[in-house]
């Protein structure tokens, strides 16, 4: 997208490097404000009605609200989203990560604000208590989903018994939000649908169309050809010493018309070599 590659020219040199770690990070203090302070976590939460009074560290404190899981799995988890990051980074480049990373947090929160707005601007009400429903969980979400689409081979572990391709697990993903999304209210499926346009737009936006170009699918139909030819085939190889074209970019071969038969020779050879009769 041409796009992004002017932001990436311009502002590149700003993207935060191996953003997955601090990421990680913060979830790491959010647990540790969930166990040492759980009274503290109704502070953090994406409510617009309290930012609106006031209460503006909760459009960034959210981030803070970790996925919820057992302790057993907690490390698991970690690496595990640590390893699709990185991963992730190292394909599509620091900035673009950046830019889908933090551009599924600004969607995320700019979509709980624009509900707050049309629900009062319709009802006239003030709508409290949908900030339980926006969390990172939708964001780890369209990140699963992104990195199946890159690497829809690579083959997990499920309960460290049960292994599982990428692109299956993807899919499982993809039905439990669409699932959840007819399942739940409205808060929910505006989350759901907020990391599912930021996944959209990084697949719409950093999709090679040229590969489904005519030029495009029949160099990759003469390169199939030719990687199915027998590899290690030569052309030329002298009768007496036995090199090839592949010995040297300078030597040269004939046939010699005084042999019975197709004998080739060097041109070391061609002239000192022993004619061949066949009676």
């Amino acid at each position: 997208m041409k796009f992004l590659n002017k932001m990436e020219r311009k502002f590149g040199k700003y993207a935060i490097q191996n953003l997955t770690f601090w990421l990680i990070g913060f979830y790491v203090l959010g647990y540790i404000i969930e166990f040492t302070m759980p009274n503290v976590v109704s502070y953090l939460t994406l409510e617009p009605y309290y930012i609106m009074h006031g209460e503006v560290w909760r459009l960034i404190s959210w981030i803070l609200i970790p996925p919820s899981t057992s302790m057993i799995f907690l490390i698991f988890m970690l690496m595990c989203y640590y390893f699709i990051g990185i991963s992730i980074e190292r394909v599509i480049g620091t900035f673009r990560y950046n830019v889908y990373m933090i551009g599924g947090i600004l969607l995320t929160a700019i979509s709980a604000m624009a509900l707050y707005g049309i629900n009062y601007w319709i009802t006239g009400k003030l709508l409290i208590g949908i900030g339980g429903y926006y969390s990172t969980n939708y964001i780890n979400m369209s990140l699963f989903l992104t990195f199946a689409v890159l690497f829809p081979n690579v083959q997990f572990q499920l309960y460290f018994l049960i292994p599982i391709r990428a692109k299956w697990m993807g899919l499982i993903e993809f039905i439990w939000a669409a699932f959840s999304f007819i399942s739940g209210n409205l808060a929910e499926r505006v989350a759901i649908l907020a990391s599912l346009a930021n996944f959209l737009i990084f697949y719409l936006s950093t999709r090679n169309y040229n590969r489904v170009s005519p030029k495009e699918i029949h160099r990759k139909q003469v390169y199939r050809q030719q990687m199915r030819q027998p590899q290690g085939v030569t052309r030329h190889k002298c009768a007496i010493c036995g090199r090839t074209e592949k010995d040297g970019d300078n030597l040269e071969f004939r046939f010699c018309s005084k042999c019975e038969g197709n004998y080739e020779y060097c041109q070391e050879h061609l002239f000192t070599h022993q004619h061949i009769k066949r009676s």
